[in-house]
């Protein structure tokens, strides 16, 4: 069967709120399968074509909301804040020492396939996704248990102690933490750290996933995915909180296209877009006085990817040269257009009792914020600017390429799609080149491919450079700077630097507030303004579309969590 959706008078194209020029190109039909089904209560638009939906290796953003709605740990996120609330335990208690905490599961959990859900569920899940042979890129999380870094590192595990989880009763659990960790209530609520069901992934091994009925333990269950279609999901009635659940089927469809996902959103086949990267940039000024299209800042950052481990790119002065010369005012004033803040350092405004140290380039942006008026503060910015190409070019002497002489022409790898956030990677993509080919004489080819390449070869560090982007998992430095210390799954920027690691560990062990944000702080410094293999480029602001008057317990939060069973059909 196909559903059409189609626009159908120009009078229907006028009354839209964004004009005509959204439907330059309109889509004529959607493909949903091949029998009639009912429409489903609430259909999201999740963005690309989701890699996995395994909560223990995942990675993708979409990936991850899938995943949060089929498994849940013993917390959860609150869908007004993004802090934790009860999940599967309904209670937990904090040693004094902060260092331990015991869980109590909730005694009537079960999975969806009626198995019951206890302490040992729990235990073995966490074995699980620590083991190296699992791959999760998240399993840095782990670093905060007792003995978990050890054991998401090891090479030989013959004589390793035990990871610091263990069920007391079938319905409680204790966890040792390395440290005190204020926030491992929010971690618990991660994805990595949801229960999964042991007895289904040793009977179907790799693709337990993709055997049906999976077993879920969180408010929906999977009903089918269909590559290219859509992933439904139906509530699952054995979910501890199911009378609280309201919608009972989901749809969540994959696409690349920015317009076909505003296009289905304006004609009522989607309810929900989520990520603004389905939102054509294009878009952003004509859609601002648009109520059912909100924007709200959140804890994210938008970088580039060196690849440490590929000739000139190991040396810190040719990455530091090519931080200095981009103009990162320039990119959020010509291509993001949602009101961005260019960043210095990695950890965005807004997490509490934090602020970034400067960066590689940071004057030019003190510059243009000096508070004098627009036509002096232009003129210090370009003064800036320069200072900062002439600093580049010294640092290129230095590391043997004067004026780009000898530098080998290398590519920048960003996922491609129709439009949206894929568009936009090319356009920065785009400008970076002619900054980097006219400051420094260097030659940047563009390297757009799909998504799953994308998630692939930037695992895999093939790449020379790479679009880069983190959302915060909860308020916390560390949320951003434990990405790169060199033991962690999301690095992937083959950087290793005994120091940072040191400082962060240092960090975690201390208590004293003041002590902990300068450790940070030296660490932030040490990533972003002298071994630089990153460059941050600006701070997330956010755009989702709903309709408010048709639903509730859809919130802006800095995490950018909007969990599914919250949300509901107003009257």
């Amino acid at each position: 069967m196909i559903a059409k959706f189609t626009i159908r008078s120009a009078r229907e194209i006028d009354s839209f709120p964004v004009g005509a020029v959204v439907f330059l190109v309109l889509l004529a039909s959607f493909w949903v399968g091949c029998r009639p089904e009912p429409r489903a209560d609430f259909v999201m638009h999740n963005g690309p074509e989701v890699e996995s939906i395994d909560p223990q290796i995942l990675t993708g953003q979409g990936d991850g909301r899938v995943a949060a709605a089929l498994f849940e740990g013993f917390t959860r996120f609150d869908p007004k804040d993004g802090r934790a609330i009860p999940g599967l335990a309904e209670s937990w208690e904090i040693s004094p020492d902060a260092k331990r905490y015991t869980f109590h599961l909730r005694t009537n959990l079960q999975w969806s396939t009626g198995q019951p859900i206890t302490a040992d569920d729990f235990v073995w899940s966490w074995n699980h996704a620590v083991l190296p042979e699992t791959g999760a890129d998240y399993a840095g999380f782990f670093f905060y248990v007792r003995h978990g870094q050890a054991w998401v590192t090891a090479t030989n595990r013959a004589h390793l102690p035990p990871l610091g989880i263990h069920a007391i009763t079938p319905y409680s659990v204790e966890v040792e933490l390395e440290n005190p960790t204020p926030f491992f209530p929010e971690l618990c609520a991660m994805r990595v750290m949801c229960v999964v069901p042991r007895f289904w992934m040793e009977q179907h091994g790799d693709q337990w996933i993709r055997t049906a009925p999976v077993p879920c333990s969180g408010a929906y269950q999977l009903e089918y995915w269909r590559p290219n279609d859509r992933i439904r999901l139906r509530k699952n009635p054995r979910y501890w909180d199911a009378s609280n659940v309201q919608m009972e089927i989901v749809d969540m469809l994959p696409g690349d296209s920015a317009t076909t996902a505003v296009n289905l959103f304006l004609t009522g086949a989607v309810d929900f877009i989520a990520d603004k990267n389905s939102i054509p940039t294009e878009l952003y000024d004509r859609l601002a006085d648009d109520p059912r299209f909100l924007r709200f800042p959140y804890l994210g950052n938008y970088f580039m990817r060196f690849n440490t481990t590929r000739g000139p790119f190991k040396d810190p002065r040719v990455r530091k040269a090519i931080a200095l010369v981009i103009d990162k005012r320039r990119l959020v004033d010509r291509i993001t257009r949602l009101g961005e803040t260019p960043a210095s350092g990695l950890v965005p405004p807004g997490v509490p009792g934090y602020a970034a140290p400067p960066g590689a380039g940071q004057n030019a942006l003190d510059a243009w914020n000096s508070g004098a008026n627009p036509v002096e503060c232009e003129k210090a910015y370009q003064t800036a600017l320069a200072a900062n190409v002439d600093l580049a070019r010294q640092l290129l002497v230095q590391a043997g390429y004067p004026q780009g002489r000898g530098f080998p022409s290398f590519t920048y790898m960003f996922n491609a799609g129709g439009g949206g956030g894929a568009r936009m990677h090319e356009q920065i993509g785009v400008e970076v080149q002619s900054m980097l080919k006219s400051q420094l004489g260097l030659s940047m080819e563009l390297r757009p491919v799909e998504w799953k390449t994308y998630l692939t070869d930037m695992s895999r560090l093939n790449y020379d450079m790479i679009r880069g982007s983190w959302i915060g998992d909860y308020a916390d430095p560390t949320t951003f700077l434990d990405c790169f210390t060199a033991d962690n799954g999301n690095n992937r920027t083959g950087w290793r630097n005994a120091q940072y690691d040191g400082w962060l560990a240092k960090a975690a062990a201390t208590s004293a507030i003041g002590d902990r944000r300068k450790l940070l702080q030296q660490a932030e410094s040490l990533l972003v303004a002298e071994e630089v293999p990153i460059i941050p480029l600006y701070y997330y602001n956010g755009m989702m579309a709903f309709d408010p008057k048709k639903f509730h317990g859809i919130y802006p939060t800095l995490t950018d969590e909007h969990p599914l069973w919250a949300i509901s059909r107003r009257p």
